[in-house]
């Protein structure tokens, strides 16, 4: 494994994204990253796995209860009804026969709830995926290269979920700061069995029971204090492993604070822009854990499609797990 050196965050995020870049591999014009991954051999893997039919959608609610706190302007979901059914008892809506109707919209930053980073989100010296300039992939008008709505139809497949928080936290959940090492994703997989081995084209889900105490404790500094996640040495093993995406129920994926104390979310500064891997945050994974726990199955089919936001840079999900 990789020594960390918290006194050269520079050098080590530079070595280890030139370890882990995935830059030219599936050729200049990629768009895809990790998705290349998980092919149709993959997703006929994932659907195989459905045996009960029992499903598990694994969103937070979108709603103003939710967890942001107004960092670089992120908000909670704003709920609003534009016809309901007060104005159709009162006959002004205009329908003929006595039809009414209601109708509502709402506003909110992309990554407020549980969302997948996309490829023009982070970026590394002014590089994007592939090495592409970031000012010609993202502008104003949005990612016209890599938009979130290139993967609308790509990611299902074969899920797993590794629940370190039960494998190897006290009382189900990790403390804030827990840094989970290459270590703590293998000692889960032993831990929990075959059905837990992760591999080529996988989506990888990774508890660590901080949702749950956010539910039990409130929201406090869930989006953006400290938190447990991966830890920045875990980019070796998220690269070998060849997975597809991962996903995790925290704010920010990686452990925090960082373990650099002059960087910020370093492991999203290797595994974004030069390895292209998906991110998913903010996850609700407890339902589908317990019951996880319960049959010793922890390999499901998940389909995680993201709102297809023409040229966003991270897109809302309904994630749904089916075993």
């Amino acid at each position: 494994m990789p020594i960390l050196n918290p006194n050269d965050p520079e050098g080590a995020i530079a070595a280890s994204a030139q370890r882990n870049s995935n830059w030219g591999r599936w050729g200049d014009d990629d768009v895809l990253g990790t998705l290349n991954f998980l092919d149709e051999a993959k997703r006929r893997e994932g659907a195989a796995l459905v045996r009960r039919g029992a499903s598990f959608s694994l969103a937070q609610s979108f709603d103003m209860d939710g967890p942001q706190r107004g960092w670089r302007r992120r908000t909670n979901p704003v709920h609003t009804m534009l016809d309901t059914g007060t104005d159709a008892e009162r006959g002004t809506q205009g329908f003929p026969h006595g039809l009414g109707g209601a109708d509502d919209v709402i506003f909110m930053p992309l990554q407020a709830s549980t969302q997948w980073d996309g490829l023009g989100h982070i970026f590394d010296h002014g590089r994007a995926w592939n090495g592409r300039r970031a000012g010609d992939v993202v502008t104003s008008d949005g990612d016209a290269v890599t938009g979130i709505e290139t993967v609308a139809a790509l990611i299902c497949g074969r899920g797993v979920l590794l629940d370190v928080s039960r494998a190897v936290g006290t009382g189900g959940e990790l403390p804030d700061g827990f840094a989970i090492t290459t270590e703590h994703l293998e000692a889960t997989i032993a831990a929990q069995g075959e059905s837990a081995r992760v591999g080529r084209g996988d989506l990888l889900l990774v508890r660590t029971g901080r949702l749950a105490r956010a539910r039990r404790e409130g929201w406090g500094d869930y989006a953006g204090g400290p938190s447990p996640g991966l830890s920045f040495t875990t980019a070796d093993w998220l690269h070998d492993s060849e997975i597809a995406g991962v996903a995790t129920d925290t704010w920010g994926f990686e452990v925090r604070p960082n373990e650099f104390a002059d960087a910020f979310q370093p492991l999203h500064q290797v595994a974004i822009p030069n390895m292209g891997l998906f991110i998913g945050e903010m996850w609700d994974l407890d339902a589908l854990a317990a019951d996880c726990a319960a049959d010793g199955v922890w390999e499901f089919f998940l389909t995680a499609a993201p709102l297809p936001v023409t040229g966003a840079v991270g897109a809302p999900v309904n994630p749904v797990a089916v075993k």
